[in-house]
């Protein structure tokens, strides 16, 4: 699809060269904790990390999309602490398998016997970001299969108004530091509601090559 969308871009731009990106101050702190925990910066990786910076700069939802060894976790782990870095503020991420538990075990719930609610482990998580005052950075990061079950209650999240509603009748706004972002093997039972409020980072193991995993 590269080439492409760049046919596209210089047809509706033409004449117009697209400037480079200055990342040598990210791409140093990127490489120094890489070391640190022992990873190979490899150039995709490094390319990965640029992608997955900007699409957090530009979207408070996104998908890292990609088959295990592509290397997604290290990618938002070795950017938080670049991140930490670079802005002097923590980035802090709360790591969740949505499909480990159930719906109710998820958003919350009301007892049947006693009718009181109980949280769920997201609705704690998000509530606990938002009431955050601090400028640190917090990236709720759901580590599992996405599907049509639990991913549609997220739309009113990943919207603009970036509100996640209960059942209980509690509207959860996130804050402005705050990011939803979904570590997913594949889309292939999610919905074009979510997929389209998502950007999207596409990670391959092919690019990254059997010897930094040796």
């Amino acid at each position: 699809d590269l080439p492409l969308f760049a046919s596209i871009t210089t047809d509706l731009f033409p004449g117009v060269k697209t400037p480079e990106v200055d990342y040598d101050i990210l791409r140093a702190g990127l490489q120094k904790y890489s070391k640190k925990a022992g990873i190979i910066a490899t150039d995709v990786m490094m390319e990965n990390c640029f992608q997955l910076y900007e699409t957090i700069m530009t979207r408070h939802g996104l998908m890292l999309v990609g088959d295990a060894y592509a290397g997604k976790t290290n990618c938002y782990q070795m950017l938080a602490k670049a991140m930490t870095d670079l802005e002097k503020n923590e980035v802090q991420y709360h790591i969740m398998n949505p499909k480990s538990v159930t719906m109710g075990q998820l958003y919350g719930a009301t007892d049947p016997i006693s009718m009181e609610w109980s949280d769920g482990v997201l609705a704690i998580t998000v509530r606990k970001c938002a009431m955050d005052p601090s400028p640190n950075r917090k990236w709720v990061v759901f580590d599992g299969p996405v599907d049509a079950i639990w991913i549609e209650n997220m739309n009113t999240v990943l919207d603009d108004n970036k509100k996640l509603c209960l059942n209980s009748g509690e509207i959860i706004k996130l804050s402005a530091p705050m990011t939803m972002m979904f570590e997913v093997a594949d889309l292939a039972v999610a919905s074009p509601a979510t997929v389209s409020r998502c950007g999207m980072v596409f990670m391959e193991p092919e690019t990254l090559g059997w010897r930094p995993i040796l």
